[in-house]
């Protein structure tokens, strides 16, 4: 599989071993910078290249995934989801890394290299590229209604529109919990 991987100057130490950690395992990995330590750079340009890079592939009918981290991965993964057809999920255990791409079908995990160990961000890159997606019939329509929006805005209409309710109480009604 192709793997493709960004960070900033936080997750450059990290981007190495992972390169060497994924390709020994058989992966081509293409790494989307930096190609040196620069405390000051921004991760923007190098996880939307890799994100862009996901998507292309995946559109040539390659199989391919990526990784982005940084710091915290939250900017990295803000930075991914900016790519139309990428759907990036940060990863902070096994869980959230299976159901990534189990539930969301994710094309692009976020790791914040400086909150885990490389042990554990790297079992949590292999356990995202060794777990399929279900293609269960409720995520698969989530992630459709996700991917229209994402071409032309449109979402599924609000039910309060069809029941006539205000999505917020009136100041002058009360409200009891126990009824629902």
């Amino acid at each position: 599989m192709r793997i493709h991987i960004g960070t900033d100057h936080a997750g450059l130490e990290f981007s190495t071993q992972l390169q060497h950690h994924l390709a020994s395992q058989g992966h081509e990995v293409v790494d989307h910078g930096p190609i040196e330590y620069d405390p000051l750079d921004d991760y923007p340009a190098f996880c939307i290249r890799a994100a862009q890079a996901v998507v292309r592939d995946q559109a040539d009918g390659v199989e391919t995934l990526g990784v982005v981290f940084g710091g915290s991965g939250n900017g990295e993964q803000i930075a991914a989801n900016k790519v139309l057809g990428v759907r990036a999920a940060l990863v902070w255990n096994m869980a959230t890394a299976e159901l990534a791409r189990e539930h969301n079908d994710a094309n692009v995990i976020a790791i914040g290299a400086r909150q885990h160990t490389f042990e554990e961000a790297a079992s949590f890159i292999d356990r995202f590229i060794a777990t399929p997606f279900s293609g269960e019939e409720r995520h698969a329509r989530r992630i459709a209604q996700l991917a229209a929006f994402e071409q032309d805005g449109i979402l599924l209409p609000d039910p309060r529109e069809r029941a006539s309710q205000p999505d917020v109480l009136d100041a002058s009604e009360a409200f009891d919990p126990e009824a629902g």
